[in-house]
């Protein structure tokens, strides 16, 4: 019995046969869900595909096969783009990786661009786990996307002030709030999510981050963003000698 990956490698194949135009037209449709702009919003609801994702063991043997569907836009080392286009997704944190991925398959995070690619019909409630445990357990590459580096002790003032208590100290996020981890992504990613966030069109914000940085201005967004990529992402031997 084959698996959804396995059918979707298959008719990826069957497009290059003279099917391409067909598969085209029936490229599935991403849902929509009540998000951030809806009354009653409950961020990070433990339900669906989510909970019995978050429930299964993940295996990292399996997440390496199952991740070849993603290579194409996240690298094969899962660097993602230095221009911000994709994320780095190596070293991120299982829980978080899930989260995103099931808030994409329900329609509460718009990207009908990794729609097509994330969808019931390509992997499994298991298959995210396997994905997720196989990404958390990569060596994010060293180099990253960087800002100006003109403005870093706004983004430090910003950062110990309005984000340190989620994120860490470090970047480091936490696993177990399902807050990722912001060091060492690339800036531009960063620098897009946090506009998005603060517009309101981020629709699987966190309410108490859109409230914190309403107020925030392009100028601090981009050093925020750029002190952020900057960050280590992960309590390094030097870093944890200090408070």
């Amino acid at each position: 019995m084959s698996t959804p990956l396995q059918r979707m490698l298959g008719a990826a194949l069957a497009g290059t046969l003279g099917a391409g135009s067909l598969l085209a037209a029936e490229e599935p449709r991403q849902p929509w869900s009540p998000g951030i702009e809806t009354s009653g919003y409950e961020w990070n609801q433990m339900r669906g595909e989510k909970l019995i994702a978050l429930s299964q063991q993940g295996d990292p043997l399996r997440g390496e096969i199952a991740y070849e569907v993603c290579k194409g836009c996240h690298e094969a080392d899962a660097r993602g783009e230095i221009d911000g286009s994709y994320p780095r997704l190596a070293g991120q944190h299982a829980t978080v990786l899930i989260k995103q991925l099931t808030d994409v398959r329900a329609g509460v995070r718009d990207n009908q661009k990794m729609y097509p690619y994330a969808n019931e019909h390509v992997i499994t409630p298991q298959e995210i786990a396997d994905i997720a445990i196989y990404l958390q357990g990569l060596q994010a590459p060293a180099e990253n996307g960087l800002g100006s580096g003109e403005r870093l002790q706004r983004g430090d003032d910003l950062y110990g002030d309005h984000c340190k208590e989620c994120h860490g100290r470090h970047g480091e996020g936490d696993a177990d709030g399902f807050y990722p981890r912001v060091g060492r992504q690339h800036y531009a990613y960063l620098l897009r999510e946090a506009r998005m966030i603060r517009d309101g069109e981020r629709r699987n914000a966190h309410p108490e981050m859109v409230d914190v940085i309403d107020s925030y201005s392009e100028d601090d967004l981009a050093a925020v963003a750029d002190y952020m990529s900057r960050l280590p992402g992960a309590r390094t031997e030097a870093s944890a000698k200090s408070p």
